[in-house]
């Protein structure tokens, strides 16, 4: 059984997959030593912290790719990978999923935003017309070995939960492998998609942003197989250093800070080291 082949039933298993987000090789160890199934790529956790920028479509595939490949060199996690728009038309698609693959990449999701793209919880958003999408999902089934596809609709907070139900419904016709409904904004919108796509189905759950954080059981309970928390670990990240950081200069020294660190040792032994 292939990759993909063993994410897709353990999608079609109970409970609920949960995938943390993951940037880079450390972050990626973490979610596995701390007994997570999958990880999920976050392409705005790269653009956070590999290029200093928000989320705005500044990542490209090469920068991806890069991260990819050096996860899959340190965990045997299921990778989710987060592969925006898909850099371009349909024919830029089949390279970005064989460049993905190749690197590592379990399952690559695409979106029907327009490019330049946005953060799925941030105003202003529009979305390509949906043969322009059913184009590129078609060309990632026809260029993937084994990889998922996860293809994910913006519609929701442009045209409201019924389109982007209807555009779910059809990316999931045309051969992606699981449906991802972006920003939904009330438990109700949630309950709608996870009754009315008529397939796998993924719920996006982002600190702050526009959908209410709901449990992993009570999303199962509501039709979805998989769970992204794509920002919570750079978000955390970066509220840990700036507190360090913030200390250091005020006492010169992290002496007062040591009981909030893994010690030496321990981060030793996490990297696999004496």
């Amino acid at each position: 059984m292939n990759a993909g082949e063993k994410l897709r039933k353990r999608l079609k298993a109970t409970p609920i997959l949960v995938a943390p987000g993951v940037y880079d090789s450390l972050s990626a160890l973490l979610v596995e030593r701390a007994g997570f199934e999958a990880a999920y790529v976050s392409g705005a956790s790269i653009s956070y912290t590999s290029l200093g920028l928000p989320d705005l479509g500044f990542v490209g595939l090469e920068d991806v790719s890069r991260v990819v490949e050096r996860i899959s060199k340190v965990v045997s996690l299921p990778l989710i990978v987060d592969a925006d728009t898909g850099y371009g038309n349909d024919l830029n698609v089949r390279r970005t999923v064989k460049v993905l693959e190749a690197a590592g990449a379990d399952a690559v999701q695409l979106e029907d935003q327009v490019f330049p793209k946005k953060c799925g919880h941030l105003e202003g958003k529009e979305v390509v017309e949906e043969r322009e999408m059913l184009m590129k999902i078609r060309a990632a089934v026809v260029a993937r070995r084994d990889a998922l596809i996860v293809a994910r609709t913006d519609a929701l907070t442009v045209l409201g939960v019924e389109e982007a139900v209807r555009r779910a419904n059809l990316y999931l016709e045309a051969g992606a492998d699981v449906a991802f409904v972006e920003s939904p904004r009330t438990l109700e919108e949630l309950s709608v998609i996870g009754r009315s796509v008529r397939g796998m189905k993924m719920a996006n759950m982002v600190e702050g942003g526009k959908t209410p954080l709901v449990p992993a059981r009570k999303l199962e309970e509501m039709g979805f197989q998989l769970v992204i928390f794509p920002g919570a670990a750079v978000r955390t990240l970066v509220r840990a250093l700036t507190e360090m950081l913030s200390a250091l200069k005020a006492d010169g020294t992290t002496e007062g800070y040591l009981t909030r660190m893994v010690t030496f040792s321990e981060l030793q032994k996490i990297l696999g080291g004496v």
